[in-house]
């Protein structure tokens, strides 16, 4: 279900608001499970159009082994090493799955 501009309003001023969704509601006179349906309404809609993204420290280039071509150190501290040969749908699911 889409969101109009009105509930794209209120779901943004609560989110700033630092209030909790049913302070906001009664604050602002709405229907405490109206308003929660809009926030998953719209948390829905954002994940499933929204990319996630993460930040990446870039570094100088390493010497890698001659079998690895692609080096990505996680947050975590894992070293992840692929071959030149990795489906880059493949990599695409792993940084989702990783995110």
């Amino acid at each position: 279900m889409a969101l109009n501009e009105r509930q794209l309003k209120h779901i943004k001023t609560w989110q700033a608001s630092g209030f909790s969704q049913t302070d906001y509601c009664q604050k602002n006179g709405l229907n405490n499970k109206t308003f929660s349906r809009w926030v998953c309404n719209y948390q829905e809609f954002s994940q499933a159009t929204m990319p996630s993204l993460i930040a990446i420290n870039v570094t100088p280039p390493v010497p890698l082994p001659s079998n690895v071509d692609l080096r990505l150190r996680l947050v975590n501290g894992l070293l992840l090493e692929l071959p030149s040969t990795t489906s880059p749908r493949w990599l695409a699911e792993l940084l989702k799955c990783l995110s």
